[in-house]
């Protein structure tokens, strides 16, 4: 006798339609048997169990597969993990950079007309400072008060009563600083273990400083394991150190490990070596690495390759049986961006005088506890995560610069993806100069404030970014970094409400609605959408209809002093409005900037 064949469907996949099918199914094959059908009996128990574990499948399948591709992705972790897979890194506690304004106190020099310069002293990178609220900020470079690199200028800050002569002088010196402070941890690491991770514990960590082990091998952060190469910047001790304080020279590193993040949670990834692997000659001869010469007849054209300066391949040498410590710059704060003149207080500074011995010690100590820091411009960098939907367009734009700069869109996403410690820009916007007769590039920059505003991009993380995009750009690429105009709009409406509904509690629905809508900031020349309004306001329960909507430019000392006239560029049918490709607009106080009146 034939087997009957059973026919299963497999497109149902929620739970009605599982049910539904699980019931045809019993009646069609089990009539006799299997009569239960009533919604309180048992036997529509046992069906609905069957189908509600169907339905949870269905759904965890689904996820699970959305989930495995960063386009359809939607758990923020999954979109940052995915992310890496395409090599780009989302740095979840970036730095804050910005300059800061020292004074010392000086002696005169012996006929009163200037500072005493041996008394002109040199603070020292890694001196720290805070804000009256505790954030804390690390000076990023050795500032020469003897050196009108960093000095400003000097001033009469004392006077003899009875000559009138100056007795000291006030110096003024600018200094980069950057967010965090300096922590120090270790680390017991035991038998040899192949791709060996360490924790650590801190949090709100913005750089590794350094990581070294109790018998004072050191070792080297890299990108990827398989770079087994390093540029370290050495002091400069030539006669031209004023202007070039660092030499780049390319190091071996055979001990090394990358740094993976997630979220809070920081891990030290070394590789499989061990350090029997450094017993035998760890870096290759450089003619080996040229020219390899067997038993053949013939010889392959090769060039030397920086990053294969190590005769090991196993991904570097791993720690076993030792203390790690391990330096490390933290940020005190989830908003590190400060202020002008919030920097106010000197907490740890390190000074060096060029002849100490030879100094009164008295007076060298008189200018050290002189020492006064502020900072004339905001201190920005410290930007809020981007939004999922930004996050997978960066990804993406990532993944095609192949770490070079030639499309618009590769320039953008090298951008984005600066190192944190350089700083961070907000948005940007590059366009081709059409006025030059080269291939001349516009860069417009816009950072952001400790408020979450939009503010000018100071002339520090101008600098770094000019530095960063060197080593990508293409070589007959200009590029001329410039700011971002600013244009705070304002929004008045007047609307129809449901004669039932509370007119304040309706007016106040819609002012959150569009506060939430302009929560995220544009891109630099995004037009402005008018009709988006609508469309909001409409949404709104309580909203009958939108009558007018009116753009208006805010005007006043807490507002952009940009000229734009909203007229002469919105669109003759009145849906939007465009901007130039310098511009951008932003919602600046939605309390206040965004009213309505309700009929």
């Amino acid at each position: 006798m034939p087997k009957k064949k059973v026919v299963v469907s497999y497109t149902s996949r929620d739970f009605v339609s599982i049910k539904n099918e699980l019931v045809q199914y019993a009646k069609r094959y089990y009539p006799d048997t299997f009569r239960d059908f009533n919604e309180a009996g048992f036997g529509s128990l046992l069906l609905d169990t069957v189908a509600y574990v169907g339905d949870m499948l269905s759904f965890y399948v689904d996820y699970q597969a959305n989930e495995s591709f960063l386009s359809t992705a939607l758990e923020y972790d999954n979109i940052i993990k995915l992310s890496k897979q395409l090599g780009f890194k989302l740095d979840l506690s970036p730095s804050s950079v910005g300059v800061a304004s020292l004074y010392i106190v000086v002696p005169a020099n012996a006929i009163g007309t200037g500072p005493d310069t041996a008394y002109l002293p040199v603070l020292e990178k890694g001196s720290e400072f805070m804000t009256a609220d505790g954030r804390g900020f690390i000076l990023n470079e050795d500032v020469n008060f003897a050196n009108t690199r960093f000095v400003a200028g000097k001033v009469s800050a004392r006077q003899d009563p009875d000559t009138g002569n100056t007795t000291y002088f006030a110096v003024k010196a600018y200094g980069q600083v950057m967010s965090g402070q300096l922590v120090r941890e270790t680390a017991q690491v035991g038998t040899f273990e192949k791709f060996k991770r360490v924790r650590i514990s801190g949090t709100n960590i913005t750089e590794i400083i350094s990581v070294t082990d109790s018998d004072g091998n050191e070792y080297h952060e890299v990108d990827y394991l398989s770079q087994d190469v390093v540029y370290k910047a050495l002091k400069n001790r030539g006669t031209n150190a004023d202007s070039v304080q660092s030499l780049l020279t390319a190091v071996p590193v055979p001990r090394r490990f990358t740094v993976e993040r997630q979220r809070a949670q920081v891990y030290l990834q070394f590789g499989f070596g061990s350090d029997s692997e450094l017993t035998t000659k760890s870096v290759a001869d450089p003619s080996n690495v040229i020219l390899d010469v067997h038993g053949k007849d013939y010889f392959s054209d090769k060039t030397l390759d920086p990053n294969n300066l190590i005769a090991t391949d196993k991904l570097g040498v791993g720690p076993s049986n030792t203390t790690l410590t391990v330096v490390y710059r933290v940020n005190n704060n989830s908003d590190m961006n400060v202020a002008p003149t919030a920097l106010d207080t000197v907490a740890n500074p390190s000074f060096r005088f060029l002849n100490f011995a030879n100094l009164s010690s008295n007076t060298a100590t008189g200018v050290i506890n002189s020492l006064e820091v502020s900072n004339e411009d905001s201190i920005v960098g410290s930007i809020s995560y981007p939004t999922s939907e930004e996050l997978k367009q960066r990804a993406f734009s990532h993944f095609a610069t192949q770490n070079r700069a030639v499309t618009k869109q590769d320039y953008i996403s090298m951008i984005y993806n600066m190192p944190a410690d350089l700083g961070a820009i907000k948005r940007c916007n590059i366009v081709q100069d059409k006025d030059s007769f080269k291939r001349n590039l516009n860069l417009y920059v816009i950072s952001e404030d400790s408020s979450n505003k939009l503010v000018e991009t100071n002339s520090t993380i101008k600098q770094n970014l000019k530095n960063w995009l060197t080593s990508v750009k293409m070589v007959n690429d200009t590029i001329d970094i410039l700011d971002a105009r600013l244009v705070n709009l304002g929004i008045e409406f007047v609307a129809i409400a449901d004669v039932e509904a509370n007119r304040f509690d309706v007016l106040k629905d819609v002012q959150d609605a569009l506060a939430e809508h302009f929560e995220i900031l544009p891109n630099i020349a995004q037009p402005f959408y008018i009709s988006d309004i609508y469309n909001v306001i409409n949404d709104v329960e309580g909203i009958v209809d939108v009558v007018t909507v009116d753009i208006t430019k805010k005007e006043g000392s807490n507002y952009s002093t940009v000229s734009f006239t909203i007229e002469d560029y919105q669109s003759a049918d009145g849906r939007y409005i465009t901007l130039p490709e310098n511009f951008i607009w932003e919602i600046k106080y939605p309390d206040s900037d965004i009213k309505g009146t309700l009929k």
